[in-house]
């Protein structure tokens, strides 16, 4: 742990060891260069006479920190033998001297990234560095002159990645400080000066800054723009960017001050869920529709509603405006599109045939449509007649759009192409082929000689309009691409995922210039500002407005990870692994969150990981199709288990650990030979997606279940189907079988839990709709007569299975629980939730005993350790956390005894849940409302 005690242990290693040479004798890997023969042959060009430059900026990045750093660790007090205090007391005197007190390193991240490698460089002769620089900081409490020093000294910690967190910091000076994605919790920064400090996507619950100054600190974002009481289904700015309106299915379109970002009305009249909201193009009204089968026209001067456009019979998907703002278009599900006047609001036109969106071409003559039935239509506005009907997509279109000279039509479909047509002719002129899943949606760049696409293959990609070439591929998201949308100039993309992130691209490069994470559900729409260096979002539940004004961000020296979807302890506890959406496996070291290997070669997410009984191997398997075997120790893989047609969603050993049972949504039941990597077994007989395959005590028999409502039993030797079992529910997501093998039990998103008697097959009964919403696990207890199921309607309950009743409902999430664990007697459970806590219950009185806080996101998968003294856990937040109890057990558990120890991984968003800003000086009214929001307290 970085906490006081370790500081403390490292500077007795440092003041034992401060008699070391070593540090004198450190050759200069750069001497040679700057006195040898031949400078300019190595780093350095002559620009005149006795005079050189760096060849490269790197090189004098390179030089200027391994001075910095030699002149901090070859300090020595000038007598030796004294005591800690003594020899902080000797170097505080000598810090202003230091030459990392000369400047800020601000503007030269390159250096402080060259010093923060150094920190965890094994080479003995740095390992005083880090105690170093946390000595710098601590002499700033009492020495204004040394602030430079300290600020430098805690933006390097922060670029190694070196948790900072319960840290008693009061009184520290470190102005200017670079604090991004820095770890904090619990620090106390009473009475410090943090003026000018950066805290982009900081970590900073439970920290206090009580009388802190914090004059210009910088956050990367602002309040939320939060009024809306449901989902935010969209937001679009004014024609001159000075107002948002946004949408939702609350049946309200709220306008805001750009600027201010003040709420200035509410427009309220809309019977049902809002779909779409457009400014007219003078910016004096807005035209919005909505489920409830109306267009409505408003005034934005007035806010007051002038038209009320009624006809169609199904829901309106969408309304714009033509270009001289004289006319409305509008397509309805009632497989109908219809052309308004704006004025009167009476109808001028009905067109036949399409459902889902509609056009006006540059001129307004004409109008494109599109729809499910895999066609696009072309109309002529004065007459309502249709002129083209182009066909040859091969699924859903799900977006048009005419060039700006109105000569072409781009398309884009589910069927993985965009096609452009010529408009007057209706002839496919090019067929844009390189997404391998649905494409999302379609735009063309503001200069029309671009295509922007975005796919569920999580990919954005740019085409040439006029070849058709693919010019780049941008990767980097870990789920769909939402959205995507060039800026106004064209260098730049912002786009959105079902990953939760937005990210910052260049066009010309395709590489990523920043990642914003906060949004806890996947982001619906967002934008660039028009005339500012902001980006606006909006996800279910909130908008969010992003400063982008410095993409110039501090680089960690930690990789980062993606979410964490399973993390697993080795049977004799030294080691965790885990799986993850960026497609590896790591091994991290228990005793120091040291990562230890890395393991890739998967080609999609990690679906779960899993040790060998002799610790010596890890088994994962992927939504790539494939379960791979690595050796630990070389970190190599050693099997690659291909055969699967869909993604592998089980793994199991068989009891003597020579063989693997794996399921998957191909519908079938494979066993390998884990020495081989042989398939030796294919059981083929379920008609759905198979949810959970494992082999029973006897290593004869598998059991299995599947989304064809049924349980098999199979006979691992012949493959042979021995037993079925057939519920009442739509799918069966898992089952667990009591420690005496007598019962089984089964759940199913539809809120049911089957019963069974396993020698028999008959189903004894099951439970239904009790809890309201989809189980996610089920467990029986020791004693195997109860059993305990929890949901995503925030609850644990508990049967009785002799009596056939529900028993007790363990309350106090405020989200889904994905998961449990059972004490082995029984007295207690363990239970994780998408609410970003672990909870501790004690059975008999129902009550929460502890809460786990820290995680910034839904946590998806808890281990204990096999010892019981530990507790690991992964999240959305994409950091692994370890916690450990005063009390040696996890399960014997008072209020406060279980305890965070380390986390590795680099969290995501901004958080400041508890933190104390009592009597902060120099916040502004916007930063005060931003704290509130994330649950800071004044």
């Amino acid at each position: 742990m970085e906490n006081d005690n370790k500081s403390i242990v490292d500077e007795k290693i440092e003041i034992e060891t401060i008699n070391d040479t070593s540090i004198s004798r450190i050759p200069d890997i750069w001497e040679k260069y700057f006195h040898g023969d031949s400078v300019a042959k190595y780093v350095l060009r002559r620009v005149g006479d006795n005079k050189y430059q760096f060849l490269h900026k790197s090189c004098q990045e390179y030089y200027a920190s391994q001075k910095i750093i030699i002149d901090i660790i070859s300090w020595k007090p000038n007598v030796f033998g004294i005591d800690n205090q003594q020899f902080q007391q000797q170097f505080e005197a000598y810090i202003s001297k230091l030459f990392i007190n000369y400047k800020l390193l601000n503007e030269e991240l390159g250096i402080i990234q060259f010093i923060a490698e150094r920190i965890n460089d094994t080479n003995s002769i740095y390992k005083n560095l880090k105690s170093r620089l946390f000595r710098i900081i601590e002499s700033s409490k009492n020495n204004e002159n040394v602030s430079i020093a300290a600020a430098n000294a805690i933006s390097i910690l922060n670029s190694a990645n070196i948790n900072m967190h319960n840290r008693n910091w009061s009184n520290i000076k470190i102005p200017y400080a670079i604090l991004d994605r820095a770890y904090l919790e619990g620090t106390n920064f009473s009475n410090a000066n943090l003026d000018h400090a950066r805290f982009y996507q900081t970590c900073l619950n439970k920290v206090n800054f009580t009388n802190a100054s914090m004059n210009g600190i910088y956050f990367g974002e602002y309040a939320y723009l939060e009024e809306h009481s449901g989902r935010v289904n969209g937001i679009e700015f004014s024609p001159d960017g000075t107002k948002i309106a946004s949408y939702s299915e609350d049946k309200t379109i709220r306008i805001w001050d750009t600027s201010s970002r003040k709420q200035l009305h509410v427009l309220e009249g809309h019977l049902d869920d809002i779909s779409a909201v457009q400014f007219s193009y003078d910016g004096s009204k807005i035209v919005s529709c909505s489920k409830d089968k109306t267009i409505r026209i408003w005034d934005i001067l007035l806010y007051q509603q002038i038209q009320l456009l009624e006809g169609h019979l199904e829901r309106v998907n969408s309304a714009v405006f033509s270009s001289d703002d004289s006319k409305i278009l509008s397509c309805s599900s009632d497989n109908t599109i219809r052309i308004w006047d704006a004025s009167s609001g009476k109808q001028i036109h009905l067109l036949n045939g399409h459902s889902d969106g509609a056009k006006f071409s540059p001129d307004n003559s004409k109008i494109v449509s599109f729809s499910s039935d895999k066609t696009i239509r072309i109309w002529d506005v004065s007459s309502g007649a249709q002129l083209l009907l182009l066909e040859g997509h091969e699924d859903w279109v799900i977006g048009v759009q005419f060039t700006f000279d109105g000569s072409k039509i781009i398309s884009g479909s589910r069927d993985t192409t965009i096609r452009i047509w010529d408009a007057l002719t209706g002839q496919q002129i090019q067929l844009l082929k390189g997404h391998t899943s649905n494409i999302n949606g379609i735009q063309l760049s503001p200069d029309g000689s671009k295509i922007l696409s975005y796919s569920w293959d999580k990919t954005i990609r740019i085409w040439d309009l006029l070849s058709g070439k693919q010019l780049q591929i941008l990767e980097g998201h870990s789920n769909s691409v939402i959205k995507a949308r060039f800026s106004l100039d064209g260098s730049r993309i912002v786009s959105s995922s079902r990953d939760n992130t937005i990210r910052l691209w260049d066009v010309s490069s395709g590489k990523q210039i920043q990642v914003l994470e906060g949004h806890s559900s996947y982001i619906i729409d967002l934008k660039f500002f028009p005339n500012d260096t902001k980006i606006l979002s909006c996800s279910e539940g909130t908008i969010r407005i992003w400063d982008i004004s410095l993409e110039r961000k501090i680089q960690l020296t930690e990789e980062y990870l993606g979410i964490i979807k399973k993390v697993e302890f080795s049977p004799d506890g030294s080691k965790i692994v885990s799986g993850s959406v960026d497609k590896t496996v790591r091994l991290w070291d228990v005793q120091s969150g040291r990562q230890i290997q890395v393991f890739e070669g998967h080609s999609d997410e990690i679906n779960g990981v899993l040790f060998s009984s002799d610790s010596s191997k890890i088994i994962s398997y992927s939504n790539d199709k494939t379960i791979r075997i690595w050796d630990i120790l070389s970190g190599k893989q050693i099997q690659l288990l291909e055969g699967h047609l869909h993604w592998v969603n089980k793994v199991c050993f068989s009891p003597d650990s020579s063989k693997l049972v794996s399921c998957s949504d191909d519908k079938t039941i494979r066993i390998w030979d884990i020495s081989s990597g042989r398939q030796i077994g294919l059981f083929d007989g379920h008609s759905g997606t198979v949810t959970e395959a494992q082999f029973l005590p006897d290593g004869r028999t598998i059991i299995s279940c599947s989304w064809d409502r049924t349980i098999r039993l199979w006979d691992v030797l012949s493959g042979k189907q021995i037993q079925t079992f057939e519920g009442r529910v739509n799918s069966i997501e898992g089952i667990q079988i009591s420690s005496d093998g007598s019962k089984l039990i089964s759940y199913s998103l539809d809120d049911a839990i089957q019963v069974w008697d396993m020698s028999s097959g008959k189903q004894l009964f099951f439970f239904e709709e009790e809890h309201g919403s989809d189980i996610n696990e089920i467990e029986f207890f020791p004693d195997n007569t109860t059993i305990a199921s929890c949901s995503n309607d925030k609850t644990i309950r508990l049967w009785d299975i002799l009596s056939k009743e529900r028993i007790k409902k363990l309350e106090g999430h405020s989200d889904c629980i994905y998961g449990i664990k059972i004490s082995l007697d029984g007295s207690k459970i363990i239970s994780y939730s998408k609410d970003k806590t672990i909870r501790i219950w004690d059975v008999s009185s129902g009550k929460q005993i502890q809460v786990l806080e820290g995680h910034n996101g839904g946590i998806n998968s808890i281990q204990l350790s096999p010892d019981g003294s530990k507790l690991v856990s992964g999240s959305d937040d994409k950091t692994i956390r370890l916690w450990g109890s005063d009390n040696g057990k996890i399960f014997d558990v008072t209020e406060t005894s279980v305890n965070y120890i380390w986390r590795v991984g680099v969290q995501s968003g901004l958080s400041l849940k508890d933190s104390i800003w009592k009597n902060t000086k120099g916040l502004e009214d916007e930063q005060k409302l931003l704290v509130k929001q994330r649950y800071g307290l004044f």
